[in-house]
């Protein structure tokens, strides 16, 4: 599917290639790293959350079940896993907030600093109480993706402040966040920091685009995202050995490109019910499996809500995540 505010990029098939390949960032990994950590920071796309103490979190996501005959409350946090959660389980890496029973380990190593609506001026913080427990090692891998917030606070501005003062308060957000990557790669911890989704293809923009007539709503949140996620790119110490980039806003921007891009059936649509939502504003963090939309399907749907990625979308970035880290010369 085609929206008429997508600018064209590049070839999509040369946009999956760039995305997973060393050679835009890098080149073959002479000796394959095997991480003992695998670090999460950022906002809630990074998130579990322990809500009942069991080890068995919730995520923003379309939350999987047990089995598709359990009751609507046995959830289960392997299913369904996060793109963090995907990398980590690669290198057979648990996070404390999902270590189920019978075959929870002892002593996981993942860690979550990740924290629901961070933005960037978090990161430094969740740095902090990562260094508090245990610093850095040359043996982890810290993910980073954050961001969303930032441009959507300066989108909520728009018209009051135009689109040039928003731009640059965005490309001070983006060059900040490079330093602070900049400064977790120092430490000798491999660093794997994903661009930030285009927010120009959300539901939240199809509906801002159609809710106003003042300007092109998709397609400024589009731009905004673009200047945050290129101010970054330009701060970080790209040369592939400390620090591999992940461009999922390239990637899923092909997915809504070509229609069935990435085996999506639905690229506009959330699929989860956000009626039967208990969060104010309504979001994916208690939507399973049983409250999706009629026909709805959270493999092949892109989106959960109107901002965040379904179980599909975040396989499809956990896949792009592992290639990166998996062909970086680390």
């Amino acid at each position: 599917m085609k929206s008429m505010w997508i600018r064209r990029r590049a070839a999509p098939a040369l946009v999956l290639a760039c995305a997973a390949l060393a050679s835009c960032g890098g080149g073959q990994q002479v000796q394959a790293f095997r991480p003992t950590r695998v670090i999460a920071l950022g906002d809630e796309s990074s998130v579990i959350v322990d809500v009942n103490a069991d080890q068995n979190g919730r995520k923003y996501t379309v939350n999987g079940l047990l089995s598709p005959t359990s009751d609507p409350n046995t959830l289960s946090c392997q299913a369904n896993p996060i793109w963090v959660q995907f990398l980590a389980t690669a290198y057979r890496i648990v996070f404390p907030e999902c270590n189920q029973q019978p075959n929870a380990v002892a002593n996981p190593t993942g860690r979550i600093r990740a924290q629901p609506n961070a933005h960037v001026a978090d990161i430094p913080t969740q740095i902090d109480a990562q260094v508090a427990e245990s610093p850095f090692t040359s043996t982890d891998f810290v993910t980073v993706m954050v961001g969303m917030h930032d441009i959507l606070d300066q989108y909520a501005q728009f018209p009051s402040i135009g689109e040039a003062q928003l731009t640059a308060n965005l490309e001070v957000a983006g060059t900040t966040l490079g330093l602070q990557v900049n400064r977790i790669a120092d430490t000798g911890a491999k660093v794997l920091v994903s661009t930030v989704v285009d927010l120009g293809i959300t539901p939240f923009a199809i509906a801002e685009h159609a809710a106003n007539s003042d300007t092109n709503r998709a397609a400024l949140l589009q731009r905004l995202t673009a200047r945050f996620n290129a101010a970054m790119r330009s701060s970080i110490e790209n040369n592939g050995h400390k620090i591999g980039l992940v461009l999922a806003d390239e990637y899923f921007d092909s997915v809504v490109t070509i229609a069935g891009g990435g085996g999506f059936v639905n690229v506009t649509t959330p699929v989860c019910d956000l009626s039967q939502s208990h969060q104010v504003p309504p979001s994916a963090f208690d939507c399973t499996v049983d409250t999706l939309i009629p026909d709805g399907n959270a493999a092949n749907y892109l989106w959960a809500d109107n901002l965040l990625l379904s179980a599909g979308g975040h396989n499809a970035l956990g896949q792009l995540v592992l290639s990166r880290a998996q062909n970086n010369p680390f």
